[in-house]
C-alpha cells in the first residue's frame, strides 16, 4: 500500500500538494505541464504510450525534487481495460486523483473523403471517448470530496471551423462543449472545470497529423508548449472556464468566433480546394 494520504489544504488550488494525472505526458504540452506542476504537487501520475520517454521525464523531475512521487504508465488511454488497470495501480500508490488533465490527443490533416477511416476512428476514440471515460471515472470521487479539477486541452478549432480537418475539428468541438456543460453540472461542488483552446503549438502535432502540405503555421501565431502549459495551470488556479493563450492566437480565434459563418465558408472555400488539389497531387491522382 502507498503512504497514508495527506489531505491538501481546502483553500487554494487543487494542484498544491495534490495528485495530478496528466495524459499524453511524454511530449509537447503534457511534458511541459508535468514540469510546470512538479514543484507544487505531492505526486504526478504521467500517462502516455511511450514508456521510455516517460521514464526519462520521471528521472528529470525526481532529480529536481526528490520528495516528489512520480508514477509513469505506458498506457493507451483509448484502451479502457488498460485505463482501469492504471487507475487501480495509481490508487494503491498515491490515493485519489485531485487533478485530471486530459491532454492526450491526435490530429489528421486532409479532406475527409480522402482520409483513412481507421485513422479517423482511432482519433475519435482518443480525443472524445477516452477523455469522456477518464473524466467519468475520476469526477465522482472529486465531487464526493468537494475538491478537485478537470482540465481539458481542446483547440482554437473547438470554437470555430476550417477546411482539411473535419474529424479533428469535430472532436475538439465535443471537448469544448463537453467542458462547458460539465462546468455547469459541477457548479457548487468544489470541483473546478477548465480548458485551454490554443492555436498552433510547437509540438509534434503536424508531423503526427501527416502534414502533406510542407507548410508550417506562421511563427507569429504559434506558441511554445511551456507557454500553453502555464496558461492552463493559471486557469486551474484561478478557476477560469476557458483560456486561449497568445495574443495573436486569441485575436484570430475570436475573429473566427465573431465572424458570420457564411463569410468564413466563403473565405475558406478556395483554401479547401487548394488542399484537395495538393493532397491528390501527393497521391499521384488527377485533380477533378
Amino acid at each position: 500500500m502507498g503512504a497514508p494520504r495527506e489531505e491538501p489544504p481546502r483553500g487554494g488550488s487543487p494542484i498544491d500538494r495534490g495528485v495530478v494525472l496528466i495524459t499524453g505526458a511524454s511530449s509537447g504540452i503534457g511534458r511541459a505541464l508535468a514540469r510546470e506542476v512538479a514543484a507544487r504537487a505531492r505526486a504526478l501520475v504521467l500517462v502516455a504510450r511511450r514508456q521510455d520517454r516517460l521514464e526519462a521525464l520521471r528521472a528529470e523531475l525526481v532529480a529536481a525534487r526528490p520528495a516528489l512521487t512520480v508514477l509513469v504508465y505506458g498506457c493507451d488511454v483509448a484502451d479502457r481495460a488498460a485505463v482501469d488497470a492504471m487507475l487501480r495501480a495509481a490508487a494503491v500508490e498515491v490515493g485519489e486523483i485531485d487533478v485530471l488533465v486530459n491532454n492526450a490527443g491526435s490530429g489528421d490533416l486532409g479532406v475527409y473523403d480522402l482520409s483513412a477511416w481507421p485513422r479517423a476512428e482511432q482519433m475519435i476514440a482518443l480525443n472524445v471517448t477516452a477523455l469522456a471515460y477518464l473524466t467519468h471515472r475520476l469526477v465522482g470521487p472529486m465531487v464526493s470530496r468537494g475538491r478537485g479539477a478537470i482540465a481539458n486541452v481542446s483547440s482554437g478549432f473547438g470554437l470555430t471551423f476550417g477546411p482539411g480537418m473535419a474529424a479533428y475539428i469535430g472532436t475538439k468541438h465535443f471537448v469544448t462543449s463537453f467542458t462547458e456543460a460539465l462546468r455547469l453540472d459541477l457548479a457548487g461542488t468544489g470541483v473546478r472545470v477548465t480548458q485551454v483552446c490554443p492555436g498552433p503549438v510547437q509540438t509534434e502535432f503536424n508531423e503526427v497529423a501527416g502534414n502533406f502540405t510542407g507548410l508550417e503555421p506562421p511563427a507569429l501565431l504559434s506558441i511554445s508548449p511551456e507557454r500553453c502549459a502555464r496558461a492552463l495551470v493559471r486557469a486551474i488556479d484561478r478557476g477560469r472556464a476557458l483560456v486561449v493563450p497568445g495574443v495573436v492566437a486569441w485575436l484570430v480565434v475570436h475573429l473566427g468566433v465573431l465572424c458570420p459563418r457564411w463569410l468564413l465558408r466563403l473565405a475558406y472555400r478556395p483554401i479547401a480546394r487548394a488542399l484537395r488539389r495538393k493532397q491528390l497531387a501527393v497521391r499521384g491522382a488527377p485533380a477533378p
